[in-house]
This record gives structure tokens, C-alpha cells and sequence, in this order.
């Protein structure tokens, strides 16, 4: 049965219904709703919330509930989420799995509170010091939102690895019909590299740090991170097996993007798209599908076209990429139309 549900709060309940049971966050907007939601609901399920002092407080008790063997969370957005990037790097070094949500909103510096895709980079990059990517999964629906929430804890646990969900204000705050999923119960004593609770002397002292337990962490990092861009690529291809010109865009841009399909193939005009569901590893594999593309066309909610160099990287310089980006606003259907157009007419020259 379906209920009516904010995207935050669907994120908060499917973390529940996940097995998360440790929670450690600061409130900013778009996402306060994550931490309301948990303040409560987290002591109905026996977790443990707490309410930081700050974002860096957070991302360091994260750091520690995840060193115990639990399934923990974090959430912020904007400048907050730019104060957890040294913790997510302490993650990657730590060999700990942990989720991290970042509701974006659109600016740099302080920005403002609207919907924004600018966090890309950030996350795809490694926005901490170091050398380290990060998964991160991009929900376009409050459905999607619940759904991804227990892939992000399995794939954590699967690499040892933190794992990004990359949302939006659009999409944390629409309220729409979700089917949410059943509980699992996490041991939080399942895993051997896990620190136990003992008394003194009773076990061995356990280092939290990759670097000084394993002589091959060169060859080791360097694996995993192979292994996830060969296993984990996801995407969505929407009418893009015939398509001229290949719309690239992710989370509530996909959303009009997809619009915009539909409106095109009405008048004629053969436009697809490409809606990556991991920002990282981008979904390459995604672009060999595509034909009969003459150009692609990344849509964004920021102001530089930060998707534009995957694209181009995986279709290898084949083809022109081009880029529409709004930053007070969502794109807008018609427009992306025009925009192809234009685009595929100017090619054709």
C-alpha cells in the first residue's frame, strides 16, 4: 500500500527500515526534515540520534558508530556537506562503510536554499584531501529516494566504502506516493574488522586505519575502485536507442528532461536521454547504446556544466557535448527542445 511522503522524510524512514540505527547530523536546509524525522523515530526502533553541535561533530561520530559495525547515517547540504568532506576522506582511509545524504541546494559559499545540482564535483571527485572516489547514487523520485537508501548500506558493506546519496531540495521536499519496503534487522557484531566492546586486556587492539594494516593498500584501493566502476554502473535509457540528439541529466533535471522527450518525439524530433542513477562510476557503458547520436546534451541545475567532461570522456570525444544549466529555476521542457534542436541543426552544418 502506498503512502503520501515528503522525499526527506522517505530517505529517513527507509534508513530505518534499512537497519540504520545510529544517526549524527546537523540541520540545514533542504534537508532538516531527514534529522526531524529521525529525532523521533529513531528512539521508537531502539537508535541512537544525536544532534550535533556541527557538521564536522556529525561526520566524526559517523566515523565512529561505522568503526562499531553499525549501518550509520548523516545528512546535510550545502556549506554543511562541505564541512564533512575531511570525514568522508577519514572514511575512505578507515575502510568504513557509511552513508552520507547530500540534499543539494544551488550557489557557492553560503548559496541559497533552492534546488541545485552544484555539488557534483564534490562528490565524483573526493572532496576531501587525498586520493579517493566516493559511489554516490542519484534519486529522481521520493520512490527512488526509499529505494536507494538500503542499495546505499549494501554497497557500503559490500566495498568498505562510504557511499554518497545525492539528492535535491526538489526532491526532498515534493511529496509523492511511496511503497515502502520491509524491515531488516543489521547485527552490528557480524563483521570481524568491526571494534567490539570489551573490557581491558580481553581483546586485541584494533587500528581503524587501512594505511598501517594492509602492506598493499596501493593495490588494494587501486582494485576496489576497478571492481566498482566494472560491477556498479546504473542508469536509466529513455528512447535513446534511435535518438539524434542524447539529453544527459540526473535527479529532478531528468525528471523535465524526460518531458522533454516526449514533447520532441510528438513533433517528430528524435531526442532520448541518459538519466545516470551513479554519478560515480559514471555510467559509461550507458553511451555505447546510443547509435544513431549526433550530439549530446547535458541538462543541470548549476552554472557550469559540471556533468559535460564525464559525458565526453565516455563517448571518448565521438561526439559534441553541449550544455543547458539553470541556476534560480528548474530547466524547462520547451526549452531543452529548442535547445536540441539547435544543436543537432547546427551539427548538421
Amino acid at each position: 500500500m502506498k503512502e503520501l511522503m515528503k522525499g526527506n522524510e522517505a530517505l529517513a524512514e527507509a534508513a530505518i527500515r534499512a537497519g540504520c540505527r545510529f544517526y549524527s547530523g546537523y540541520p540545514i536546509t533542504p534537508q532538516t526534515e531527514i534529522l526531524e524525522y529521525l529525532s523521533w523515530r529513531m528512539d521508537e526502533v531502539g537508535g541512537t540520534f544525536v544532534q550535533t553541535e556541527s557538521e564536522l561533530a556529525g561526520i566524526n561520530m559517523l566515523l565512529g558508530a561505522a568503526a562499531a559495525g553499525a549501518r550509520a547515517l548523516t545528512s546535510s547540504a550545502g556549506p554543511g556537506f562541505s564541512l564533512n568532506q575531511e570525514g568522508i576522506s577519514y572514511l575512505v582511509a578507515a575502510d568504513l562503510p557509511a552513508v552520507i545524504i547530500d540534499v543539494m541546494r544551488i550557489g557557492t559559499g553560503l548559496g541559497d536554499i533552492a534546488q541545485g545540482q552544484g555539488d557534483y564535483w564534490q562528490m565524483t571527485r573526493g572532496g576531501g584531501h587525498g586520493d579517493y572516489r566516493t559511489i554516490v547514487l542519484a534519486p529522481a523520485s521520493v520512490q527512488e529516494n526509499c529505494d536507494m537508501m538500503a542499495v546505499a548500506f549494501d554497497l557500503a558493506e559490500k566495498y568498505r566504502h562510504p557511499v554518497l546519496i545525492a539528492s535535491d531540495a526538489a526532491i526532498g521536499q515534493m511529496v509523492e506516493g511511496v511503497n515502502l519496503p520491509e524491515f531488516h534487522e543489521h547485527d552490528i557484531d557480524q563483521y570481524d574488522w568491526s571494534v567490539k566492546g570489551c573490557k581491558a586486556g580481553t581483546a586485541p587492539r584494533k587500528i581503524q586505519n587501512t594505511y598501517y594494516t594492509r602492506p598493499d593498500y596501493e593495490t588494494y584501493l587501486r582494485d576496489k575502485y576497478a571492481a566498482i566502476e566494472a560491477t556498479e554502473q546504473r542508469w536509466e535509457s529513455y528512447r535513446a536507442e534511435d535518438a539524434e540528439v542524447v539529453l544527459v541529466a540526473y535527479g529532478i533535471s531528468s525528471r523535465v528532461s524526460k518531458e522533454a522527450v516526449n514533447i520532441a518525439r510528438a513533433q517528430g524530433f528524435k531526442l532520448g536521454l541518459i538519466r545516470p542513477i551513479t554519478l560515480w562510476p559514471f555510467p559509461e557503458k550507458a553511451f555505447e547504446q546510443i547509435p544513431c547520436a549526433k550530439a549530446l546534451m547535458t541538462v543541470e541545475i548549476n552554472i557550469l556544466g559540471q556533468m559535460v567532461d564525464d559525458v565526453k570522456l565516455a563517448v571518448k570525444n565521438r561526439l559534441p557535448v553541449d550544455f543547458y544549466g539553470t541556476f534560480f529555476g528548474l530547466p524547462e521542457s520547451d526549452v531543452i527542445v529548442e535547445r536540441a534542436k539547435a544543436l543537432l541543426e547546427k551539427e548538421g552544418k
